[in-house]
């Protein structure tokens, strides 16, 4: 059974929406710089302070979000608790797979990761999104 479409600009349109702050990382980042990759996922590295995971998580519900993976009748609750509590979260959204990360490998997170992100215009949408330098960091951080 096929997922939902992946729909970058409505998830990304929701993350900004609800004033979530967060960097994009990932495959979806790297074609953003030129590199040839095709990719059908998401990837944001979010801002761990309270208010911020408070917002993530409500434009999280928004999207319908469910743990991928996991069978439904797991129980999960998706709040800002819940998101301080882990560091990698790989969901199913509405828009297609979206991976939350607080730290991703090679970087100290957020902060470390935005200080050369640049903003950039997808299709009116600006989004942060991660330096080709920091792209290539991670990708040999995480082997």
């Amino acid at each position: 059974m096929a997922g939902p479409a992946f729909d970058p600009l409505t998830a990304l349109s929701t993350l900004r929406r609800h004033g979530v702050r967060f960097v994009l990382i990932g495959g979806f980042a790297a074609a953003i710089r030129g590199a040839p990759l095709v990719t059908g996922d998401l990837d944001v590295c979010h801002a761990r302070d309270r208010a911020n995971l408070e917002r993530l998580a409500a434009a999280l519900r928004e999207l319908g979000a469910r743990l991928r993976g996991a069978p439904p009748e797991v129980p999960f609750v998706l709040d800002a608790r819940t998101l301080a509590a882990g560091d990698h979260f790989t969901f199913e959204t509405d828009a297609g797979p979206l991976d939350c990360l607080a730290t991703p490998a090679g970087t100290e997170g957020f902060v470390d990761l935005d200080a050369s992100a640049t903003d950039e215009d997808l299709d009116g949408l600006v989004v942060r999104v991660a330096s080709l330098r920091d792209l290539i960091r991670m990708k040999r951080a995480a082997g």
